[in-house]
């Protein structure tokens, strides 16, 4: 018996000053920008879908909220998400081919400061 753990993968292009780290529980999901922020990374995150396409794309805003704590990022700007194919693997048995593709949910978004002042 094996258990299948899936873990979101993420990167950052640093654009602008990072700040001491927090913890992702602080930082704030945006839909829409707020009226006052900097920028201070680019963060990009993905998850397989294995069981559920929400478990997948949970684990993708958990991994834009970790990365952006990482950087003392207070918000989370979402740019884009959406699903993208991240490969085939197929074997021969029997004389037939068998082929299969997984799929990756995939987010994009600014780790921001939220000026409140």
């Amino acid at each position: 018996m094996f258990t299948l753990i899936s873990c979101a993968t993420g990167s950052i292009i640093i654009t602008g000053k990072t700040r001491p780290a927090i913890t992702p529980s602080e930082v704030s999901l945006y839909l829409d920008p707020p009226e006052r922020f900097e920028t201070i990374v680019i963060i990009e995150a993905s998850s397989d879908i294995e069981f559920s396409r929400q478990a997948a794309q949970d684990r993708v805003m958990n991994k834009l909220k970790s990365k952006a704590a990482e950087v003392g990022a207070n918000g989370v700007l979402l740019l884009d998400t959406g699903s993208k194919q991240s490969g085939s693997t197929g074997y021969i048995s029997n004389g037939v081919y068998f082929s299969s593709t997984s799929e990756k949910i995939v987010g994009k978004a600014k780790a921001i400061f939220f000026i409140n002042e």
